[in-house]
């Protein structure tokens, strides 16, 4: 077994990550005196990999929503719902599915040993029966129909669909009415057998705790799997976007919009790219940037715009979300600042000025496990480590950022959605 213990002596921080024989990757941050330990188990497989490619080569296409719905389903057994063991000992519990990625977790200040047993069982033992899905169709189909009252979420969606032709994540995450009605437990089992394999999976643990009990808790409770885990099969994704301006009608009292920036991407972006684009995004229309300081006080946006470099596997976009009738408005003033930058270049003071807040809301995380545990899957995920990106802070210069500027925010591969209240009449 194969532990290694990765330090950063200027932030005082040390983690550990350990190669499991089994195959799972687990990464452990002690956090010494601290009252509240959080666990992350996760898979690589999300709702976006709607198609994948089995260890004897046969492709399988899933209905959308199949992860999330799988998600739902491991929390059941045949003797009694996780969560009602979970409560039982203090614990909370919940799980999330995102485009690439399904991950179960609990924070508790007791009995940690024996809900990191329950956590890993839960996930390790999958109970599939055409009765259970039946009623857990019915339970995700109000949850989706919760989501399509949603507008900022309905805004986002429109968007995907506008920017991508074929890649799934143009599908909302839980996938619709109609296409859950025809999960069966065969395909759950074959997700499930594909992708729920300790190479395939991330132990991510932050705590007063210690490593060496974790392991041993492993030893006790993974499975080992001698097959090989299944390959997401991606659908080839042109480069150019589907449509530049989708409208639709909500019941909503103020419109809501979302604009964003298609980009290539094959595999996953690396992190230089990710914080050199965070960066950016600050620098143009971020709270310290001239723009958002002039469309603030033209009324024009409010303190709930905001900005994100969305990117997984396959997949990458810049987005930018608000409420408000100006949304055509501010993309406009947005690539006019772009052009500006391009052509004078980046204030070296408010790059300065980004970086050292970037920096400490880094910091800051730190004294959360929460948001550790969190780092600590997001780096093993995004391929590079917990600690490689305080790394980036403190080496890259403007002139970096002056250079990734020019290949980002393409006009022509931008599209913008917006979500309007009914047309009297």
């Amino acid at each position: 077994m194969n532990i290694r213990k990765i330090e950063n002596n200027i932030i005082g921080e040390t983690y550990y990550a350990v190669e499991h024989p089994s195959g799972l990757k687990i990464l452990v941050l002690p956090k010494k005196d601290y009252k509240t330990n959080y666990a992350l188990f996760g898979t690589k497989f999300g709702s976006a990999d709607s198609r994948f490619v089995t260890a004897d080569g046969k492709t399988v296409t899933l209905p959308d929503g199949t992860a999330h719905f799988l998600e739902h389903k491991l929390f059941e057994s045949e003797e009694k719902d996780a969560f009602e063991k979970f409560a039982l000992t203090g614990a909370r519990a919940n799980a999330y599915t995102s485009f690439d990625r399904t991950c179960y977790l609990f924070s508790c200040s007791q009995n940690f040993h024996e809900n990191l047993t329950s956590l890993i069982d839960f996930v390790s033992e999958p109970y599939f029966t055409a009765q259970t899905i039946q009623k857990e169709q019915g339970i995700i189909g109000q949850e989706i129909k919760m989501y399509r009252d949603n507008p900022g979420w309905q805004a986002m969606m429109e968007l995907f669909g506008a920017l991508y032709h074929h890649c799934a994540v143009n599908t909302d995450i839980a996938g619709s009415v109609e296409s859950i009605a025809t999960i069966t437990e065969q395909q759950l089992y074959a997700v499930y057998e594909g992708f729920y394999v300790p190479s395939n999976m991330v132990l991510c643990v932050c705590g007063d705790v210690e490593v060496q009990n974790i392991i041993d808790i492993c030893d006790a409770h993974i499975r080992y799997a001698d097959r090989q885990s299944a390959t997401p099969a991606p659908l080839a994704e042109p480069p150019e976007i589907k449509e530049t301006r989708v409208c639709r009608e909500m019941p909503v009292s103020i419109p809501v919009y979302a604009f964003g920036y298609k980009e290539d991407c094959s595999g996953l972006k690396s992190l230089k790219e990710r914080v050199e684009t965070i960066i950016l995004n600050q620098i143009l229309i971020g709270t310290m940037s001239p723009l958002y300081e002039q469309l603030l006080q033209e009324g024009l946006i409010g303190e709930d715009f905001s900005s994100e470099y969305f990117c997984g596997r396959d997949y990458a976009a810049i987005l930018f979300t608000g409420t408000g009738e100006h949304g055509e408005a501010i993309k406009q003033r947005f690539e006019a600042e772009v052009a500006r930058v391009r052509r004078d270049g980046i204030d070296r003071e408010l790059f300065d000025c980004v970086i050292k807040e970037l920096y400490g809301t880094m910091i800051k995380g730190f004294n959360s496990v929460e948001d550790i545990a969190s780092e600590l899957m997001e780096s093993e995920m995004g391929g590079y480590g917990l600690f490689d990106e305080w790394e980036l802070y403190q080496t890259l210069t403007a002139e970096d950022i002056e250079a990734c500027l020019d290949s980002k925010y393409d006009t022509h591969r931008a599209a913008i959605a917006l979500i309007v209240p009914p047309q009297k009449g």
